[in-house]
């Protein structure tokens, strides 16, 4: 990266903190419009260079990760961002070996995967749920950095994000959803389950951060409590560590359109959509 992107990227990380402390929609709307931009930049630098990304957000429920992720993908390519957000594993996936199941879902050239939860669910949902035995967390830790050494050295950028939420905010964020209609779906009993063991899933965390936490994929933690600061920074520090440059293109310009030749518009019944008069929509909050 050239010095002017460099400096670039370091204004852009001042912008998100304000001096009274809380971000303002305007000026999150505004630096996620910028950072957007960088993104489809980074999209075409990925397919045109063929490169692999993979990009992998862990945090407890309510830290956040579904909201990083959504404001990373709404204004790219689906067929170039990929999200994984695997389900539980079936009866033959259990018999696999663990990190099997994950392989498949690793980006091909020209791909940015991004994984909402991953192979680290062995390290905590399931180790603190009673999932798996604990020698088999034990074995995990310690051959999961050797393939994550694997991973890298076959061409794949591998940035792993912890989304740090506090005890209160976790609390408050999970008891807007039971009244929520929009959010039920997000508490389920699993959820409710894992809230009383705070503790549990913090020593789980300890541990996988002194086995994991390697110089070829090191762990970067992002303080989430304010939501729309912790997207800004964690989408400017990643595109801060992929060596991406903005893609030559030519100017477009819309061709001209063939005359109608004769066409003419069908007297057909079409079953138009009703148009509600909706109430004015006020700049939120």
């Amino acid at each position: 990266m050239n010095a002017a992107k460099n400096k670039k990227k370091s204004q852009a990380e001042t912008v998100v903190v304000p001096k009274d402390g809380k971000l303002k929609f305007k000026e999150y709307a505004r630096e996620l419009a910028r950072l957007h931009v960088e993104l489809v930049q980074l999209q075409q630098w990925t397919v045109r260079q063929g490169r692999k990304i993979c990009v992998v957000f862990e945090g407890r429920d309510g830290a956040g990760k579904g909201g990083v992720i959504k404001a990373i993908t709404e204004r790219v390519s689906p067929r170039v961002f990929r999200v994984v957000a695997l389900p539980a594993p079936t009866e033959r996936e259990k018999s696999q070996m663990y990190i099997q199941r994950y392989l498949p879902h690793l980006p091909a050239a020209g791909e940015i995967v991004i994984f909402d939860r991953s192979w680290y669910n062995r390290a905590g949902v399931e180790r603190v749920m009673g999932f798996c035995e604990e020698s088999q967390v034990r074995r995990f830790l310690e051959m999961l950095p050797a393939v994550e050494k694997a991973i890298v050295e076959s061409g794949i950028i591998l940035l792993k994000y912890w989304l740090e939420v506090s005890e209160a905010e976790q609390t408050r964020r999970l008891e807007a959803r039971i009244d929520d209609g929009r959010k039920i779906w997000k508490l389920s009993p699993m959820d409710l389950k894992s809230y009383s063991c705070w503790y549990d899933y913090s020593q789980a965390r300890d541990e996988m951060f002194m086995a994991t936490d390697t110089a070829w994929a090191p762990w970067f933690v992002a303080h989430s409590d304010d939501k729309r600061r912790a997207r800004l920074n964690i989408i400017s520090h990643m595109l801060s560590h992929i060596p991406y440059e903005a893609m030559p293109r030519e100017k477009v310009k819309l061709p001209k359109r063939q005359s109608p030749h004769g066409y003419r518009e069908p007297d057909y019944p079409y079953k138009f959509v009703p148009e509600r008069v909706w109430p004015s929509r006020t700049e939120a909050s």
